[in-house]
């Protein structure tokens, strides 16, 4: 069967914007060929620097013809109906129109059945081709040349210079789609590496346009790119007895930068190793997009690896070098903001911090009233509330208050620092570096690098106390503020990581065994808080239970993607469930407990029992079988078995729950098992005696309330 071959040759593609252009030229053509009845075997898009290219694979050479039947008026309808029928069908006349009868008896209809031929797949692909061109949704393009100032002329990311556009079947000469875009005319012509082999290269299809275009030095697949960098990478590190510092997001841009990566090595001065090893990877990879390298024992190389665009005469030495000069000059800049970041700050010297540069930043930070959120006050308004909380949680997760409410006084302190001013990746980081020179304690020093964490699913999480107290502060003070000031997130957006924030404590909370009151904390956080416009004798319990409610939103996520089932995470979550590791030790319990016979059948049991209730509550609207069954007027053997085993599970399943013996309350709830199911078989509910059926209706209802206790087993599915 034919395939097509598509590529879009152009100035330039920045590299942020290739995976995602290549997704979205698949996407666009292979849906307008389906719509159109094109069904494909196969499709895979590409992306260099310079071109997208699309290859489909096994189109058939035609649309299927199509028939269809329109059904009219009936027969003897009005002349305006049957004239707006035959101009809707294409009709000249009734002749063309057959009569059916209607299989339901409501008489005779015309019938006109339109039947069109397919068109041929190649101009489908003409037709469709330039208008995906014109339309393609570039993030940001331009327009350039003569008719740029025309605003229907065609806009692309970098001037587009060429179309390639090719079909046919393999055993043929492809066909060449004939079709054009603002004077650009689709061919079978590209050119090849900028520099290296710039002459024009007739291609075909996928096999040879690929294999050419390697001739003339370029690698089409990003994902081949790729493997050749970190490939020779590797080989070149382990030559010099080092090791790669990998780095995907790194890897990914690099090879969107080049059509044929030349891996080569450069080197700095020893003396920048001084530098922390992360401040000197984040210079290396910000400024010049290079990777660094480290000994086996883990310290920092003083070599790094550049990707070249081209093979140089030279072996890539002058490439190499002029990398070397540049990552030299930005270095130094590093050590003199290293440097200067562990000097004294005259204006801000006191007789307590004349020992303490850390602190020096902190009383600038809170002399320059550096504005957090316009709404919630400075950095150092919020550096005050984090130590408050910081020092309430403390003895929550074990850890010293004074050391909690010392990193929390800190952790914020390297925001005016140099290093952290020119790479803001690096704030926490650097604040441990600068507290363990300044002689803080080692939990303080991890407690001001950590509390940034956990930043998402498979980040880091704290283990340390202090770290575990200050990170929930500020976590905790991020997600208040923006409640208290209704900056929730909204559907897709959520511009202050309010989700991620949430997960943070979800993580910190859960993998660190913490037991929390978290809507206790959270109301009288928004208590100290005091934001302008807030009445917290009113606001502050609204506001929590709400903050707790999009907590256990983002719990269900996280449960869910660790394997746990939705309907017993449901049935687990109470309103007011604010300690988290008690909920999930309660799905654990309970999804062990319905794996069982015996908690398969109680299910059962329950299910059937509430659907009773539910059912007479339905039909005596208002009516409430919540009171006190009478032992009195129990007649038969199963009713008082049930009625004893209600009490004996009831009173065990509660004194286990105090113990938060989950599985204990599980275990004591199995005993209705057999009672249940005799009084089902023996049992009539629905007596013709209103005293015995109210009395049986609330024995069961009892069998809700004891099962209540442990979860709503309303929510579980079966």
């Amino acid at each position: 069967m034919p395939d097509l071959l598509l590529e879009l040759f152009s100035e330039e593609i920045p590299a942020r914007m290739q995976k995602q252009a290549a997704e979205d030229l698949k996407r666009l053509v292979t849906n307008a060929l389906v719509e159109r009845g094109l069904v494909y075997e196969g499709a895979a898009s590409f992306a260099t620097p310079r071109r997208l290219a699309l290859h489909i694979a096994g189109l058939p050479a035609r649309q299927p013809d199509v028939r269809e039947e329109k059904k009219g008026p009936r027969v003897g309808a009005p002349e305006a109906a049957v004239q707006g029928f035959l101009r809707a069908a294409g009709l000249e006349s009734l002749d063309q129109a057959k009569i059916e009868t209607d299989p339901k008896g409501k008489g005779e209809f015309y019938v006109a059945i339109l039947e069109k031929a397919g068109a041929a797949t190649l101009d489908v692909l003409a037709d469709v081709l330039p208008q995906i061109v014109r339309t393609f949704p570039w993030p940001k393009s331009m327009r350039w040349g003569a008719g740029s100032t025309k605003p229907d002329t065609l806009r692309w990311v970098r001037p587009l210079h060429s179309i390639i556009a090719t079909f046919g079947p393999e055993t043929e000469d492809p066909e060449i789609v004939r079709f054009e875009v603002d004077g650009i005319i689709a061919g079978d012509v590209t050119r090849g590496h900028r520099f290296m082999s710039p002459d024009p290269i007739k291609v075909r299809r996928l096999d040879d346009y690929m294999a050419s275009l390697e001739k003339a030095k370029v690698v089409l697949d990003a994902a081949r790119r790729k493997d050749i960098i970190l490939h020779d990478a590797k080989d070149l590190a382990l030559a010099q007895g080092l090791e790669l510092v990998e780095d995907e997001g790194l890897l990914e841009e690099v090879a969107g930068l080049v059509e044929w990566p030349v891996v080569l090595m450069g080197a700095f001065d020893e003396a920048f190793l001084e530098i922390p090893a992360e401040v000197v990877r984040a210079t290396i990879r910000a400024n010049q997009k290079c990777f660094v390298l480290r000994h086996p024992d883990g310290r920092l190389s003083n070599k790094f690896l550049l990707v070249s665009n081209i093979e140089a005469s030279d072996g890539g030495m002058a490439i190499a070098g002029g990398n070397a000069r540049v990552v030299r000059a930005r270095l130094s800049d590093a050590l003199y903001f290293w440097k200067t970041d562990q000097a004294a700050l005259p204006d801000y010297v006191t007789d307590e911090n004349r020992a303490r540069p850390l602190d020096q930043r902190l009383a600038k930070l809170q002399a320059l009233n550096i504005v957090f959120h316009e709404k919630l006050g400075t950095q150092g308004e919020r550096v005050s509330r984090i130590r408050a909380l910081a020092r309430a949680l403390a003895p929550l997760v074990g850890a010293d208050p004074e050391l909690a409410d010392r990193a929390a006084q800190l952790c914020k302190a390297d925001l005016p620092t140099e290093v952290v001013g020119e790479f803001p990746e690096t704030q926490g980081l650097m604040g441990r570096r600068y507290a363990a020179l300044q002689g803080e304690h080692a939990d303080v020093c991890a407690a001001i690098e950590e509390h940034y964490k956990p930043q998402g699913p498979s980040d880091f999480v704290p283990a340390g106390p202090v770290s575990i107290a200050v990170a929930l502060a500020d976590k905790l003070d991020t997600l208040v503020g923006f409640w208290a000031i209704d900056e929730k997130p909204t559907g897709s957006k959520d511009p202050y990581a309010l989700r991620r924030a949430a997960l943070g404590v979800i993580r910190l909370v859960l993998e660190n065994a913490v037991r929390a009151p978290l809507q206790t904390i959270m109301r009288q956080h928004l208590v100290v808080m005091a934001v302008p416009g807030l009445d917290p004798a009113i606001q502050a319990q609204t506001l929590a239970d709400d903050l707790l409610a999009f907590i256990h939103e983002r719990l269900k996520v996280y449960l869910r993607e660790k394997g746990a089932r939705h309907d017993l995470i449901d049935a687990a979550l109470g309103e007011n469930s604010d300690d988290l590791l008690m909920i999930v030790r309660r799905v654990d319990a309970l999804g062990a407990f319905l794996s069982t016979d015996d908690g398969k059948n109680l299910l059962a049991g329950y299910k059937r029992a509430a659907n009773i209730v539910r059912a007479e509550e339905k039909k005596e609207k208002g009516a409430s079988f919540d009171g006190a069954y009478d032992p009195a007027l129990f007649e038969l053997d199963e009713e008082k078995a049930l009625a004893a085993a209600l009490f004996g599970a009831s009173t065990q399943s509660s004194a286990a729950i105090a113990r938060e013996d989950f599985a204990g309350a599980m275990l004591a709830l199995a005993q209705l098992r057999a009672p249940v199911d005799a009084f089902f078989e023996k049992v009539t509910v629905n007596d013709s005696d209103p005293a015995k059926r109210l009395n049986r209706l609330r024995l069961l209802n009892g069998l809700r309330s004891a099962t209540r206790s442990v979860a709503d087993f309303s929510k579980i599915a079966g």
